[in-house]
């Protein structure tokens, strides 16, 4: 297979931060996809009020927004949860969906100071199952015109790489997480027929400064996307990572789990230390009408200021939050109720995406 990646030089040194490093803002999409949540969208509005006001404690929130009354129903529920709207940015343009972590800008640093940025411009075809993901698609070219940011596009063989942001997880020193079921799969969700893990791991190092891919298998019951690793698996540091585990051997994900934690005694970072795993504890299966949603505190996202972890009215709520908070004794670790949340098959981790601070040019 040809590759031809339409990007800045290789020269560059890009670099992938990881999700501890400082921001600039945390990047929402304002809910408003009635089909994502079914008779939940007041609940799903006071959620996100929620994590806005946890998020704008830290950093600036950027929030997209499809028209000016969509600003004008969220700056009401924001107003109504008690957040300050100077640390609160709106962007008026139309998503399909809320679930920024998949379509929103990837942001890479450059130059060896890393003291520039630009985005790194993977497509989106709606996790390769649904039919409605035009909008989405657009949010980099439009954020990086915004922005005034340059923009790189991955090509192979003059077809965009379709990435989600959902399905990688970086350490920000050279070593990424991924899972086979949902970056190789050839038959129920394809993003890029006929790639392999080396095509991958060639786009990773020229578009995101990887030099050490670590795949795992499956991902958990339940997800919709078909593996994506925010739901399984995620670095707490440089060689850390929390890992979910399920007790229950009746349960469909305990193999899974046990198959990626053997896989995970053998892995090591770019460096070569070896991954050191930390156990996060599964909540009960949540169902809604029969169907297994993908509820997992690995979904959590790492602001400036907190820690921000999806709960499920569970008793390993509590387990969960308390290991977290070992883990990041710089940060409030916070949990956010995410029964309603989980419906739409995602929670907090799904709907946030970064943007790195760059440090003051000497």
């Amino acid at each position: 297979m040809i590759f031809n990646f339409m990007s800045i030089s290789s020269l560059q040194h890009f670099h992938m931060p990881a999700e501890w490093e400082l921001h600039e803002a945390t990047w929402i999409s304002w809910p408003h996809n009635i089909t994502d949540w079914p008779g939940k969208m007041s609940a799903i509005h006071l959620v996100y009020g929620e994590i806005v006001r946890k998020l704008s404690v830290g950093e600036i929130v950027r929030i997209l927004v499809k028209e000016k009354s969509h600003e004008v129903k969220a700056k009401r529920v924001l107003e109504r949860v008690g957040i300050e709207l100077s640390q609160v940015e709106f962007f008026r343009i139309p998503t399909n969906r809320g679930w920024t972590r998949d379509f929103g800008p990837i942001f890479v640093t450059y130059s060896k100071t890393r003291t520039d940025i630009r985005i790194a411009r993977f497509q989106f075809n709606a996790w390769a199952r649904y039919p409605d993901w035009q909008k989405d698609n657009r949010v980099p070219e439009r954020l990086a015109s915004i922005l005034k940011l340059p923009i790189s596009t991955v090509e192979s063989s003059s077809r965009g790489v379709v990435l989600e942001g959902g399905s990688i997880d970086v350490n920000g020193a050279g070593t990424l997480l991924t899972t086979e079921e949902c970056l190789l799969d050839e038959e129920i969700q394809v993003r890029n027929p006929g790639f392999s893990k080396r095509n991958y791991e060639d786009v990773f190092r020229d578009e995101l400064g990887i030099s050490n891919v670590l795949w795992l298998g499956k991902g958990i019951a339940g997800d919709d996307t078909h593996g994506h690793v925010d739901d399984l698996c995620r670095f707490v540091n440089r060689n850390t990572v929390v890992l979910c585990e399920e007790t229950n051997v009746q349960d469909e994900n305990y193999h899974v789990l046990n198959e990626n934690r053997e896989r995970l005694e053998s892995m090591k970072t770019e460096g070569g230390t070896s991954i050191q795993v930390v156990d996060l504890p599964m909540p009960a299966p949540l169902f809604f009408e029969g169907r297994r949603l993908p509820a997992s505190y690995a979904n959590f996202y790492i602001s400036n200021a907190a820690v921000l972890v999806p709960t499920f009215n569970d008793p390993n709520d509590r387990i969960a939050l308390g290991i977290l908070s070992e883990l990041f004794p710089d940060r409030s670790v916070v949990g956010i109720h995410a029964v309603d949340l989980v419906w739409g098959f995602g929670t907090i981790h799904c709907l946030t995406q970064q943007q790195p601070a760059l440090p003051t040019r000497s």
